[in-house]
């Protein structure tokens, strides 16, 4: 990515905007589509740069995918599939990682090896190597004391029973996907599972496309062996987890939005933006087209928020606590540490240099207070979710934000910047600052 910095200022918002598609569903479509034989047709996925990463995986692996505004169209390999003839580079997606993973242990013969960028190589996945392992394939970490990327896998997902720590849903749902695909079928038992709803997603797929499997009280998971995918149509639902930007953005500042193309139904866990909003004093409608209307200028006030099935919201919910009376806390955000950066830390560092008033109750309790925000530099530290939140936090803060590695925005919100700013927010993309540059 070109370095660039995001020059931010005090604004309001105005107008209607779409929210684009859900990178959570994309890929999971996009490697779906890969393990059936036959075209299948996914329309509005999300052009974002995680996105273009799992079609680029899933390209090695054989499938041949044609990108079309609006509209992919993929011509899958099947169930199984031949060794790459390079490194899978899952770049910056950690959902891609786990999945493309998995998927490798359908290998006809050979191996596949899985890296990605810096934040990759340090993510966990020694808990999905071990139970890959368990389930008869082959699979190890090339630094066992790391328990990261890069990751050697090889064939064959036999089947049988494993285990896994609840704290990612990442590790469960390739065992989900991949699991029909192999001789015995899988069964998983989870210890105290977290992020459900992405669970909830990864199931809505598997009936969709005709999967057995069942699934009592988030605990115990079976999926039998020795069935198929079949080449399918789908639409990808609008994103909740990029749409908490513009709305949190909205209702803390004396603006006027309508936010489109969202479903209520979804089982995407950060639709709880509009309850959480709510309960704030937030004055949030939902129109009868389906259409959030977020009208800003209210007084809101803090409450207590469980971050367990909402592990990449922490960023923007801090901001929003940070102009709400009162104290809001943010509890249950381990599954929050596990992505790009420490996110809670990363957001709590962020925003102290913008003056908010915050401090850990506890390792697992983040207190935010009413604060006064003022401009900072904002280290963007190569997190989209850290960029766009301290780019919404800039809206209320007095003076001028300047925030490195915008472009990682494009991560999971391709058009966050063109969005908002057709909005009205006053922000400037700039050639990084020499301080930023790497």
């Amino acid at each position: 990515m070109n370095p660039m910095d995001c020059i931010a200022r005090q604004g309001t918002l105005k107008g209607e905007a779409r929210i684009p598609g859900s990178k959570s569903n994309t890929t999971r479509a996009v490697v779906f589509a890969t393990l059936a034989p036959g075209r299948s047709v996914i329309h509005n996925p999300v052009t974002s740069v995680d996105c273009f990463s799992t079609v680029r995986v899933c390209r090695q692996l054989g499938a041949q995918v044609q990108i079309e505004d609006g509209t992919w169209t993929v011509d899958g390999v099947g169930p199984v599939l031949e060794p790459p003839a390079d490194i899978l580079d899952v770049g910056n997606s950690g959902t891609t990682l786990y999945i493309i993973t998995a998927t490798a242990t359908l290998l006809r013969h050979g191996h596949a090896v899985i890296s990605g960028d810096e934040q990759i190589r340090r993510r966990p996945s020694g808990p999905l190597v071990q139970a890959l392992r368990d389930l008869g394939a082959t699979a190890f970490c090339t630094r066992p004391d790391v328990g990261a990327a890069p990751i050697v896998v090889g064939p064959r997902l036999a089947g049988g029973s494993t285990r896994l720590p609840g704290v990612n849903s990442q590790w469960l749902t390739p065992l989900l996907m991949t699991g029909p695909l192999s001789d015995r079928g899988v069964t998983v038992e989870v210890d105290n599972l977290q992020e459900r709803p992405y669970i909830a997603l990864t199931l809505r797929w598997l009936d969709r496309l005709g999967i057995q499997y069942t699934a009592e009280e988030w605990r115990h998971f079976h999926v039998p062996g020795g069935q198929a995918y079949k080449p399918f149509e789908a639409t990808i639902p609008a994103d909740w987890e990029s749409a908490c930007f513009p709305l949190v953005a909205a209702a803390i500042t004396d603006s006027d939005v309508v936010i489109h193309g969202l479903d209520l139904n979804d089982p995407q866990g950060d639709k709880a933006i509009i309850s959480i909003l709510q309960q704030m004093g937030a004055d949030v409608q939902v129109q009868p087209d389906g259409g959030i209307r977020v009208r800003g200028g209210r007084s809101l006030h803090g409450i207590e928020i469980d971050c367990r099935d909402i592990p990449d919201a922490p960023p923007i919910l801090a901001v929003l606590g940070t102009q709400a009376e009162g104290r809001t806390v943010l509890y249950n955000l381990a599954a929050s540490r596990l992505k790009e950066t420490d996110r809670p830390r990363s957001i709590y560092e962020e925003l102290l240099k913008m003056g908010a008033r915050m401090h850990w109750e506890t390792e697992d309790r983040l207190v935010i207070e009413r604060s006064n925000l003022h401009g900072a530099e904002i280290d963007g530290r190569h997190d989209h979710r850290i960029v766009m939140a301290t780019a919404v936090a800039a809206l209320v803060a007095e003076g001028t934000t300047r925030i490195s590695d915008a472009p990682y925005a494009a991560i999971s919100f391709p058009n966050f910047f063109e969005l908002m700013q057709s909005l009205g927010a006053p922000y400037e993309l700039v050639p990084a600052a020499e301080s930023h540059r790497q």
